[in-house]
């Protein structure tokens, strides 16, 4: 992508909103190998009951878990729940990270500069919201990622929309909000450690005039914060993806699901699928930071020539 200059006048919210959204989903659709497998090693060892996703194949590190699944159930495993994956983009990213600046600016008080405190906040207010808008998709998207591709007659779901009902009917309603306080508590971590670390990352660089505002200074923020956000949400990652592909009365809560994982595999059970996370999660952010800080500028010169008079 050849990049654009900084623009002299800063991005309105609504171009925000929606670059957010098309990197978002640009960026999972480069990376959701990754998601799927980083899935499939998160429940594995899982002691699965009745209704439940079931296979019996062992999964060894993140290309060996990619390579096995080609082999066993082919390419196109690689990207199941796609379709709920990119509807949870286009809502949940286009919030948190397009409303990230908004509500920046809110917990500040229009200063200049803002303190650490108004940026975590910021990161968990819109975290939060973006969970209790998108967790449906989020909920379809585990689940579909879950389940192995076999005969059809087997498979837990044959479509993204019967998916949807499918859930509503056998769990309720509130089957398609299930895992929400273990995802808003994740989302916090992730929204405050992605956001800020980014935040402060380029403005550290943009401050020592080490780098200047283009593509490898948005690269190295982006990588950086995709790091720091996997070692510190790996845990609350694990539990919330085991509960939400579980099946009814599998587990009574999310807290339940995280002392049985404790008590039956152990502490490592919590940093399961971290290499894939972090390879995820680390090309995930540099694919979206990059492509939104482009896409910003790039609908904000459009705007320009667009309302400029010839």
């Amino acid at each position: 992508m050849v990049g654009f200059k900084p623009i002299d006048v800063p991005p309105t919210a609504a171009v925000k909103f929606i670059g957010a959204g098309t990197a978002a989903c640009i960026a999972d659709l480069v990376t959701f190998p990754l998601d799927t497998a980083k899935v499939r090693l998160q429940l594995q060892g899982e002691c699965k009951s009745a209704g439940a996703s079931v296979t019996s194949v062992r999964y060894s590190g993140v290309f060996g878990t990619i390579t096995t699944m080609v082999r066993t159930e082919g390419v196109r495993s690689l990207y199941n729940g796609l379709v709920a994956g990119l509807q949870r983009q286009m809502s949940f990213a286009s919030v948190r990270i397009g409303l990230y600046d908004s509500v920046k600016q809110f917990y500040n008080k229009g200063a200049e500069h803002a303190g650490i405190g108004s940026r975590l906040l910021a990161g968990c207010t819109t975290g939060a919201m973006a969970v209790a808008l998108a967790q449906p998709t989020d909920v379809v998207k585990v689940r579909f990622q879950a389940q192995a591709n076999g005969s059809s007659g087997n498979r837990r779901y044959q479509g993204t929309m019967q998916a949807y009902k499918t859930i509503a009917k056998e769990e309720g309603v509130k089957g398609l909000w299930k895992g929400t306080s273990p995802n808003i508590a994740r989302n916090a971590i992730v929204n405050c450690t992605e956001l800020v670390t980014y935040d402060l990352i380029k403005d550290a660089l943009l401050k020592s005039n080490l780098m200047s505002d283009t593509l490898p200074c948005h690269f190295t923020s982006a990588f950086g914060a995709g790091f720091c956000t996997t070692v510190i949400a790996s845990p609350v990652d694990v539990v919330k993806t085991r509960y939400m592909n579980s099946a009814q009365g599998q587990y009574c809560s999310a807290l339940n699901c995280a002392f049985t994982m404790m008590k039956k595999e152990g502490p490592t059970a919590f940093y399961k699928g971290f290499m894939p996370s972090f390879l995820r999660l680390g090309s995930w952010n540099v694919v979206m930071f990059v492509t939104y800080e482009q896409l910003k500028r790039g609908m904000m010169i459009a705007h320009q020539n667009w309302t400029t008079p010839v």
